[in-house]
């Protein structure tokens, strides 16, 4: 195997465009297709053998969806470079995909073209992501400062939670490394909901980062 090649593996449900995609990739100068999974639970158990270079992930998977296999993904295979691809182009499944450990974001449906080049550009340390995504961020970002002068200050154990949710850790994980109960999590996620005016772990995860 040429050193030049990037191994990329994918996970989709959908059999006949995971072929489909398989196919593409294949066919690809420089790129190999070394693993196709239909679901989080399958790739879990077989990604680390294979340790490829990037991992295509679709969103609306059966059982563990994408975004919970992105964080434990990104955890056991640090050198390797997430890419979502999925239909999903709402602010909530970018975010969360994004604090979950994903390094881009594109949208279905996608050209060999396309596909080629986002594994190419997260290779080289980019972070490709379809146009209308790309603005969807900038413009989440896009908030008037003085917004952030009126949010009211979080303890320091609703810091503390709210840094582990960017990094992407799972509620669970989140107790069981802080030795609290689930339900504690969840009443701690609940009051900094509340307290930053926001509906959602993307929303809390967008505000914190741009404090």
């Amino acid at each position: 195997m040429s050193d030049a090649l990037i191994t990329v593996a994918l996970v989709e449900d959908n059999p006949g465009l995971r072929r489909s995609l398989e196919t593409m990739l294949n066919r690809a100068p420089g790129i190999q297709c070394v693993g196709a999974f239909a679901d989080g639970e399958q790739a879990l158990r077989e990604l680390p053998a294979l340790r490829p270079r990037v991992v295509m992930m679709d969103i609306n998977l059966p059982g563990m969806d994408g975004v919970q296999c992105v964080a434990h993904l990104s955890r056991d295979l640090p050198d390797t470079q997430i890419i979502m691809l999925t239909v999903y182009d709402n602010t909530d499944a970018i975010f969360e995909s994004l604090a979950a450990g994903a390094n881009g974001y594109l949208l279905k449906p996608v050209r060999t073209a396309q596909l080629v080049v986002a594994i190419k550009e997260v290779v080289a340390g980019g972070a490709p992501m379809s146009s209308s995504i790309a603005r969807r961020v900038v413009q989440t970002f896009k908030k008037p400062a003085a917004a952030t002068a009126e949010i009211p200050p979080l303890s320091p154990r609703e810091r503390e939670i709210l840094d582990l949710l960017n990094q992407g850790l799972l509620q669970k994980e989140i107790a069981d490394q802080l030795n609290i109960s689930y339900w504690t999590v969840q009443t701690h996620i609940g009051r900094i909901y509340e307290k930053l005016h926001v509906h959602s772990r993307a929303q809390a995860v967008a505000k914190y980062l741009r404090q």
